[in-house]
């Protein structure tokens, strides 16, 4: 590959996705099935007809942006050529990877616990060290800020239409799992939201 903020990007992208193809292999050895992983509710499938293709893209436009000279899938001579620009997109480029290593960090306190969908059919555990002690849902916030990075690495218009419904699906995403966390956990989960944001932090610390 020609760019290397294109091509550190889709390292970061691929590895980010790689990795929840081992988390799920990992839950299916371990229990057997694919609860958790498959959506159940009719909300998160409609998500899933969406996200899943997009996704497809997420993986493919920075690597095509990154071996393409020009078209409308390569990166801007503007953005490439240009000195402010070109060390924007290499710092977000490095942003992504920081994404990446929390987001690793926010699977690793999930541990077994750690699902792609709601399962109505398990009693969820509240996750709240960490990020989790001050973002509620900091994969997801993670997840938009690496989309974002990838908007500045690869600044074309598919890569923002990409972009803007994978925001809009985790915000959608987001809602739905705290109304399945508020019939499920009540109070506990209720308290939990008092003191912390949904992707950041609270401006003043509130205490349950």
């Amino acid at each position: 590959m020609r760019d290397f903020p294109a091509t550190l990007l889709t390292i970061t992208i691929w590895t980010y996705w790689l990795c929840v193809v081992f988390m799920i292999v990992r839950i299916r050895r371990r229990t057997h099935r694919l609860a958790g992983v498959v959506p159940e509710q009719r909300a998160e499938r409609l998500m899933w007809l969406i996200w899943v293709p997009l996704v497809g893209c997420w993986l493919v436009l920075p690597y095509l942006a990154g071996t393409q000279a020009r078209g409308a899938l390569a990166v801007p001579e503007l953005a490439r050529d240009d000195p402010v620009f070109a060390n924007i997109r290499l710092a977000a480029a490095v942003c992504a990877v920081a994404c990446l290593a929390l987001t690793i960090e926010c699977w690793l306190r999930m541990g077994k616990n750690w699902r792609m969908a709601v399962t109505p059919g398990e009693e969820p555990q509240l996750v709240t060290d960490g990020l989790y002690a001050y973002i509620r849902h900091p994969i997801y916030a993670l997840s938009i800020l690496l989309m974002s990075c990838s908007v500045l690495v690869v600044p074309t218009i598919p890569m923002l239409v990409v972009a803007a419904v994978h925001i809009l699906l985790m915000i959608a995403k987001a809602r739905n799992e705290e109304r399945f966390l508020l019939d499920k956990l009540g109070v506990r989960y209720a308290a939990y939201c008092e003191r912390t944001g949904a992707f950041f932090p609270p401006l003043r610390a509130r205490h349950a």
